[in-house]
């Protein structure tokens, strides 16, 4: 399973307890969690404490980061995904 999240403040709060429950063992029985997927809520370099609180979940399980781009934004899925997401894309298959 894959857990995805926003880069802000709230979707770092959800995925910390999210992740600690599947560490302590205490998801339902036959879930796994895989990886986090961290989505870029802004363009942009994320501000220091929300890049800490980043690498911390990264110390405890793999993160995939997927950038910030706007034609998304608008529905324009057309182009090519940036060069970041290949790793992420792999994992899931879409990309071999």
């Amino acid at each position: 399973m894959l857990l995805v999240a926003r880069t802000h403040a709230a979707g770092l709060d959800a995925v910390v307890p999210a992740v600690e429950m599947f560490r302590r063992g205490d998801a339902p029985e036959g879930l796994d969690l895989d990886a986090v997927v961290l989505v870029a809520d802004a363009p942009g370099r994320l501000p220091r404490p929300l890049a800490h609180r980043v690498r911390l979940i990264e110390s405890v399980i793999d993160v995939y980061r997927v950038p910030w781009v706007n034609e998304w934004r608008l529905g324009d899925l057309g182009e090519r995904p940036p060069r970041e997401t290949e790793s992420l894309a792999r994992l899931t298959g879409a990309l071999r």
